[in-house]
């Protein structure tokens, strides 16, 4: 046995669940699969569509979503793998390491992609274009322009990152209402609050991959504005969502002044990376605190 053999008998023993949801991006996965499921229970709540009738769709949906998502996490890690290995953030995931090899993960991105879409049109074609929209959006604006080239790659990925609650409505209703472009509106104003505190907690990773984000270029002082900026435009959102009741018009009015609260307090007495934690670790809450409620309260609306 070749000296060869041994070590790729040795990378292959080496292959774990985490090296897979590594591959995958499984919080994003999850985190976007959730935010479809929500487009699609209020969908169905403002349509009066029966849920259990339609179990077939939720499915397709949930499944579907997942998989493109998933697909889009396995493009990101192969045409990435230039700039990942200088980061350490980024240096233990599988592509970098040669656990997983970069054609089985382009075989990965092509067939979680293409079943994510057969999905999507199985349940109605809209859901089907928004994500092939997504799709491109992501792995071809944001992933091999845009986040290499531009200040402005956060903003322009927030468009893709808020296509799921889109395509989890247009799964029920071809019919564009207010509560979708809500949904949609607080996906995109959320991002750069949250990537922006990740931009600046890894600002010297970023800075050694040469990628362009705005705490690296604009210097960290302009990162905390900004998520402020974006964090404040957040807490416009609400008193436009009506329609998801009083209820959660009040429960996302407080969870925004308590996020700017927050961010205000520790500005000018915490250090740059202790507060970009703490905005980090609110966002993600925050986000999973609404679309719970969300979903929770709409029946009741």
């Amino acid at each position: 046995m070749t000296e060869k053999t041994l070590d790729t008998n040795k990378t292959t023993a080496k292959l774990t669940i985490k090296d897979l949801t590594g591959l995958v991006k499984m919080g994003i996965v999850d985190s976007n699969t959730i935010a479809a499921f929500a487009g699609l229970w209020l969908a169905m709540h403002f349509t009066n569509t029966p849920f259990l009738e339609n179990i077939t769709t939720v499915i397709f949906l949930v499944v579907g979503v997942a998989a493109i998502i998933a697909g889009a996490g396995c493009w990101n890690n192969y045409f990435d793998r230039d700039i990942d290995g200088l980061m350490e953030r980024t240096k233990d995931r599988p592509t970098i390491t040669g656990r997983i090899t970069p054609k089985t993960t382009l075989v990965a991105f092509i067939v979680l992609t293409i079943l994510g879409e057969i999905l999507l049109f199985m349940t109605t074609p809209l859901a089907g274009i928004f994500g092939l929209i997504g799709v491109f959006l992501y792995n071809v604006v944001y992933t091999m322009w845009a986040k290499r080239k531009l200040v402005s790659n956060t903003i322009i990925g927030s468009f893709s990152g808020a296509m799921p609650p889109l395509i989890g409505w247009f799964a029920i209703t071809p019919t564009i209402q207010q509560p979708a472009i809500m949904l949609f509106l607080l996906m995109f104003c959320w991002q750069p609050a949250h990537f922006y505190a990740i931009a600046i907690r890894r600002k010297d990773d970023y800075a050694a991959a040469g990628i362009p984000m705005l705490p690296v270029v604009k210097g960290v002082e302009r990162g905390r504005k900004s998520i402020l900026l974006w964090v404040g435009f957040l807490t416009i959102l609400p008193f436009f969502m009506f329609d998801f009741g009083i209820v959660y018009v009040i429960l996302a009015t407080v969870l925004n002044v308590i996020w700017i609260i927050l961010g205000l307090r520790g500005y000018k007495t915490a250090e740059p990376y202790k507060w970009a934690t703490l905005m980090f670790i609110y966002s993600l809450n925050y986000l999973v605190i609404l679309f719970v409620a969300m979903m929770i309260i709409a029946p009741f609306v």
